[in-house]
């Protein structure tokens, strides 16, 4: 083995433009799989920390929950949430009578025209939200504050903005106690939200948040996709509190035994896994990038193979003269091939770990190289040169060794 590796060092000195080229190749393969896999991996770290930040013991009741994208045609065969009823508000009462159950928020969306003044933006996310919506969303109302359980209750024309609104709106006035138009109706702003620190903080399109009875009465919307978010009582576990909810709503919808459930509950566990599906798809993307630069790599490594064979018939034939075997010979070229594309690995995988570190200092994506990344790095590149050099190693053994000494 250190003898192969010697002699594709000596081979690397000897043609540096051919031997650059195969690394090239390779090279980018390897730094394409960390630079990605590093951000994919930064991404889902954020996101977990932001799960377990916002109430980690609260799980939501939607009328469907299906993890991984989602694609409809519109025909019912691909819009299977067209069998489940929407969930309503005597079975959110229900629910929240239950003794498992310490909250129950509702959550509506839509998107509406917001006026102040002269200034005027269309489509703002406005939500229909519980007024204990902020222990589930997580995060600060400063300044101001959010609506009470009195204005949620009598349907009071307020609204909570973010910052993104304020700054568009207002453009350094204070917000608080302005009177704002959603779809044409007054409320009145009483607070400005800022969202738990993460990833997608930062780039948080404008937000109003109303009370859900204002909302429905008030803002045009897409009826029948209200979800729950439900708190389960503190000495409750989350599981028995699931069990009850799913039991009730069961009882309410008239479900027989063995009939499937016709609504959702869905954890903060399933909402991560349903995450890291969708980022699974950009590493099958990572997958075919890398694949790419390998594969161009593996063909500079056949080329360069052939002619290093063709190149060393003569010193073939030598060595088969004094006893070498055909194993021994296809060993010596799959080694050399292997050391090319390794080399070409490493100066891949250092380079993609600088554009990692740069990524992670310059922008708020917190890419960091996992371990696996590294292995799978070495490991494909040590493959593709056991690979693509296995015909030229092969053609070498099988060589007549008195032909191969006739060579000139």
């Amino acid at each position: 083995m250190f003898e192969g590796v010697g002699i594709a060092l000596a081979s690397l000195r000897a043609n540096k433009g051919r031997a650059a080229l195969t690394i090239l190749g390779v090279a980018i393969g390897v730094m394409v799989v960390m630079i990605i896999a590093s951000m994919i991996s930064g991404i889902n770290r954020s996101v977990s920390n932001v799960f377990e930040q916002i109430a980690p013991r609260t799980f939501l009741v939607w009328r469907f929950f299906q993890a991984g994208v989602n694609i409809s045609d519109g025909s019912d065969e691909t819009s299977p949430w067209r069998r489940n009823p929407p969930i309503n508000d005597a079975e959110a009462d229900r629910i929240a009578e239950l003794p498992s159950v310490r909250y129950v928020t509702r959550r509506e969306e839509s998107s509406a025209r917001v006026e102040f003044g002269s200034r005027t933006l269309e489509s703002v996310s406005v939500s229909g939200l519980s007024h204990q919506w902020i222990e589930v969303n997580g995060g600060d109302i400063y300044p101001g504050r959010s609506f009470t359980r009195m204005e949620d209750v009598a349907n009071s024309r307020v609204v909570v903005i973010n910052k993104k609104l304020e700054s568009q709106l207002f453009q350094g006035r204070d917000p608080i106690g302005q009177m704002v138009k959603i779809a044409g109706v007054p409320f009145e702003v009483i607070g400005v939200y800022t969202p738990p620190p993460s990833l997608f903080s930062g780039a948080a399109p404008p937000f109003a948040g109303v009370p859900h009875g204002a909302f429905v009465k008030y803002v045009p919307y897409f009826k029948g996709w209200m979800r729950l978010a439900v708190a389960p009582v503190t000495t409750v576990p989350q599981q028995q509190a699931m069990d009850e909810v799913s039991a009730t709503l069961r009882s309410m919808r008239s479900l027989k035994p063995g009939q499937e459930n016709t609504f959702s509950l869905v954890t903060q566990d399933k909402l991560l896994d349903s995450w890291n599906q969708v980022t699974g798809v950009f590493f099958l993307v990572m997958i075919a990038l890398s694949s790419v630069g390998l594969m161009v790599g593996g063909v500079g490594v056949v080329a360069i193979m052939m002619i290093s064979v063709t190149e060393r018939t003569r010193e073939i034939g030598v060595r088969k003269a004094l006893g070498a075997t055909k194993t021994a010979i296809l060993w010596q070229f799959l080694v050399e091939a292997s050391t090319l594309t390794v080399i070409g690995g490493a100066i891949g995988m250092i380079v993609g770990g600088v554009v990692a570190w740069l990524i992670s200092s310059l922008t708020p994506i917190p890419a960091f190289v996992p371990v696996w990344s590294v292995v799978v790095a070495l490991a494909a590149s040590a493959l593709t040169g056991v690979g693509f050099g296995l015909y030229p190693a092969n053609r070498a053994a099988r060589l007549d060794p008195v032909e191969a000494l006739r060579y000139e």
